[in-house]
């Protein structure tokens, strides 16, 4: 070797000069496997704990989303109910008082109190079906019968049982006797 030319590191006969050349001349110490590692477990340690908190949000919002439901179906006819009871008050009164009053007076207070179950039907989308001369639909209405009688045939020539809807579903179909 001539002796402009640079020694490479490790080639040196002094081993502790080799040593210095190769520290200053990387300037990044690498972080030892220990290091690395107990980093990593930490990471996964958050992570863990992390996705440990998430399922029991999830569990707690899937219970609540439980309960609330069996609360919906459980108390879904409360206000249905809180208002049948006015027309079951007036019903006993009309009773309480049946020996005393007249046949007159009964009648309006069955109709003041068939008026006040209309009140109810409406407020809570009960209707009323009624389907008289109406085309027979198989979806609303059971046919009883068939019998001959002026019209088309497949309508609805008596209605024997009033049918219900509650909104829009049928809660008891209209019992009819159908034309010939």
């Amino acid at each position: 070797m001539s002796e402009n030319e640079p020694i490479p590191a490790g080639t040196s006969e002094d081993p502790q000069l080799d040593s210095a050349a190769m520290t200053d001349s990387s300037p990044e110490i690498m972080p030892s496997m220990e290091d690395l590692l107990r980093q990593a477990e930490l990471r996964a340690e958050e992570h863990h704990d992390a996705w440990l908190r998430a399922k029991a949000e999830i569990e707690n919002v899937r219970r609540r989303g439980a309960e609330e439901a069996d609360k919906a179906r459980k108390y879904a006819a409360e206000k249905f109910a809180s208002d049948l009871l006015a027309v079951k008050d007036s019903l006993e009164a009309a009773l309480a008082s049946a020996e005393a009053a007249s046949v007159e007076s009964l009648t309006n207070g069955v109709a003041v109190t068939l008026k006040q179950l209309a009140g109810v039907f409406e407020r809570h989308q009960v209707v009323e079906v009624s389907p008289q001369g109406e085309k027979f639909d198989p979806n609303q209405h059971q046919a009883i019968g068939m019998i001959e009688a002026e019209g088309d045939a497949n309508t609805v020539a008596s209605v024997l049982q009033k049918g219900y809807l509650l909104n829009g579903r049928v809660l008891r179909p209209a019992m009819v006797m159908v034309v010939k």
